[in-house]
């Protein structure tokens, strides 16, 4: 197997973890997010829930289709939707207030903005 589609699985782990690990922190510390509160009046709870799967199982499918999708589209599929939970994360960055948040967006951004580039550079 080629080693590009190791090192793109991984960093799709990487960011599983450390949204999950930003998840059970907020839980056990008792933090809450202004933009839920605002977004709770919106959708409802089942709602919030859903799209929150949605987001914690798009990593785990990237996972599979990093070892698994043909060159060109393992290529295109990683750089897209890396680029998309760049750009989700980073408009989390502002909405989140603690500094354990903010560090692991931040680490979760240079995971994708790593993703994106030996996406890119994978020939």
């Amino acid at each position: 197997m080629e080693a590009v589609r190791i090192i793109l699985s991984a960093f799709w782990v990487a960011l599983m973890f450390l949204y999950q690990q930003g998840d059970v922190q907020r839980l056990y510390s008792g933090d809450f997010i202004p933009g839920e509160v605002e977004l709770g009046e919106m959708m409802s709870p089942e709602m919030l829930w859903l799209v929150s799967a949605i987001t914690m199982t798009i990593p785990v499918v990237m996972i599979i289709l990093s070892l698994t999708l043909p060159h060109n589209a393992n290529r295109w599929a990683n750089i897209i939707v890396a680029i998309l939970f760049f750009v989700y994360t980073l408009n989390g960055v502002r909405m989140y207030p603690s500094a354990y948040d903010r560090f692991l967006l931040i680490v979760s951004l240079g995971g994708n903005a790593l993703t994106v580039w030996y996406a890119w550079k994978w020939v």
